[in-house]
């Protein structure tokens, strides 16, 4: 179960909020002072993803940020409502180039997932007919409680 949820419209503005619960959260749940940068960026490309994902496909659904404190490591995924043949793009599906923009949306998506798989040593990337989740973790250190 997640230690915190949150769940955004499919708007850009709302990714920087995303990153910033995140670097909290993580903080508190004993991820390393010097990996927080790469917690947020890692969490501003998924959501960014997503929030591009949703809007090239029209779908209104939010935006799911799943973040979680296990014994020892801080894993966070975050979820869209494209469909798996949807989250390729439909120049992938039909086996054609497609439109300028979907290519051009297919790139940037390629470019996400590898800035992410750059900061994340940790990172799973699944796509089923719900949806797509892109799941990183990270170690924690326990965090010391004095007497």
């Amino acid at each position: 179960m997640a230690t915190v949820e949150l769940r955004f419209s499919a708007q850009p503005e709302h990714v920087r909020t995303a990153r910033l619960v995140a670097a909290a959260v993580a903080r508190r749940a004993g991820v390393d002072e010097a990996v927080l940068d790469e917690v947020r960026l890692a969490v501003g490309e998924a959501c960014s993803r997503a929030v591009g994902l949703h809007r090239s496909h029209g779908i209104t659904a939010p935006v799911r940020v799943a973040l979680t404190e296990e014994e020892k490591a801080f894993s966070i995924e975050v979820a869209d409502e494209v469909p798996a043949a949807g989250a390729e793009g439909s120049s992938a599906a039909s086996g054609g180039r497609g439109t300028d923009q979907e290519v051009e949306s297919e790139g940037e998506d390629e470019m996400g997932l590898a800035v992410i798989s750059g900061l994340v040593d940790d990172v799973e990337v699944s796509s089923t007919e719900e949806g797509g989740v892109i799941r990183m973790s990270w170690p924690t250190t326990p965090v010391a409680v004095e007497p």
